[in-house]
């Protein structure tokens, strides 16, 4: 990526785009009569503002989430990904699954690796569908071609696909260090150990970013391009692409105010 870029991100939905930069977010969809619908705002939360390795990791994830109750504010139209029966059953099942799971007489280890596997379903499962593929491709394509100056494939190397290795491994090996500890202790061992598989994740998945030209990069990113490229994505429509771009547009305009 070019120096001078934006760092963008974004997220598909499932009849439109949704792209962020450090400071503002942009929107776009289809409504049914055909016709596109942009909004964009500023940030509340600017995650791009924390340093701090611990702290970097988790600061983005919340201001992905805290940016959602925005656009449905601004934009009812926008379908998110989870909004839908399939998920939300999906949501519910993981839960009992997880359950389940801890209170199996499998070694630790196990138990955590499964139920991380299980928690993880329903956001790969909320990407599964013709529509939100191809929008999570027209949202690759948009933001890889601004950032490289140049037309690029559905497959990004900043995809979320891309933490969904390190996040099991790092999850997995937290938890197993939290339920060591005394009982009186656990809750809070818990919730400190996902803080820090989170940010080891987030760490890791930027050493990646920064250096695709290492082995041990181009084999810990495999597993996520290969998601992209056979699961989570689809080659979009030009009418598709039309909403990623005006999302992006939006959102560069925005940010250069």
């Amino acid at each position: 990526m070019a120096e001078d870029k934006i760092r963008l991100g974004g997220m598909a939905l499932r009849n439109g785009v949704l792209v962020h930069g450090p400071t503002s977010w942009a929107c776009a969809v289809r409504l049914p009569d055909g016709t596109l619908k942009v909004e964009a705002q500023r940030k509340r939360l600017q995650a791009s503002k924390i340093h701090n390795p611990l702290l970097r990791g988790p600061a983005r994830l919340a201001e992905a989430v805290a940016i959602l109750p925005s656009v449905k504010r601004r934009l009812p139209e926008a379908q998110l990904p989870f909004e839908s029966p399939r998920v939300l059953g999906a949501m519910a099942a993981s839960a009992v699954g997880v359950r389940i799971i801890r209170g199996s007489r499998l070694s630790q280890a196990a138990q955590e690796i499964i139920a991380g596997m299980l928690a993880l379903t329903p956001a790969i499962l909320s990407l599964r569908g013709n529509e939100l593929a191809a929008y999570h491709g027209a949202e690759h394509i948009s933001i890889g071609s601004y950032e490289h100056d140049e037309p690029r494939a559905r497959e990004h190397e900043r995809c979320g696909s891309h933490l969904i290795g390190p996040l099991l491994a790092t999850t997995a090996a937290a938890n197993v260090f939290a339920a060591a500890v005394p009982a009186r202790f656990r809750r809070p061992a818990r919730a400190f150990a996902s803080l820090g598989a989170i940010a080891a994740a987030t760490e890791l998945f930027g050493w990646v970013v920064r250096n695709p030209e290492k082995k041990l990069a181009r084999v810990l990113a495999k597993p996520g391009h290969e998601l992209q490229h056979r699961y989570v994505t689809k080659e979009p429509s030009p009418e598709q692409v039309e909403v990623a771009e005006a999302a992006l547009q939006a959102c560069l305009e925005l940010e250069a105010s």
